[in-house]
């Protein structure tokens, strides 16, 4: 569903929470507590609200946040069970046409990551091709925990813009 700004600064709190919960990948807490921010003069001003939301929200619920977030070319992307947008983005980077051993490198970084911090690795797929993602991998297994929380969370905001802007026109 698409809507307008000013749609969107109308509706309900359920309403609101119906049409941008899915910005945040299964985490609609998120614009369950930023509906009181409205009215939002533009999408930059919603996706700030929103960002800041999830700076404010406390490292457990950040934590639940990338937690949230499927493996790239992970099992439910393997299965078919990604939600439509992930689908769609990791399309857009080409991770749905590999190679069985790009599939292998990418779920051997994948679990590499998750065995040193606990949580998949999240990039933003739709501003990144497969060469690059890869790459990602071996630069940032170099962060430590908190450089990756920051990382991760920075990669989350852009995978919402995009995502906004998708969903508001105008």
């Amino acid at each position: 569903m698409t809507c307008r700004l000013n749609q969107l600064n109308s509706f309900s709190r359920d309403e609101f929470v119906r049409v941008v919960g899915s910005v945040f990948e299964h985490s609609s807490w998120i614009a369950e507590a930023t509906w009181t921010a409205r009215p939002f003069a533009d999408v930059e001003q919603l996706h700030e609200a929103l960002c800041r939301t999830v700076s404010e929200a406390g490292v457990e619920k950040q934590l639940a946040l990338i937690r949230a977030h499927p493996d790239l070319v992970g099992r439910a992307a393997l299965a078919g069970t990604l939600t439509q947008a992930s689908t769609n983005e990791q399309a857009s980077a080409g991770l749905d046409r590999l190679s069985p051993e790009e599939i292998a490198a990418i779920q051997k970084n994948n679990q590499a990551y998750r065995e040193k911090f606990g949580f998949p690795f999240v990039i933003c797929a739709r501003l990144n091709k497969k060469e690059a993602i890869l790459a990602g991998f071996a630069a940032r297994l170099q962060n430590t925990l908190e450089q990756e929380i920051m990382t991760a969370l920075a990669e989350i905001a852009k995978i919402a813009r995009l995502r906004l802007a998708d969903l508001i026109n105008g």
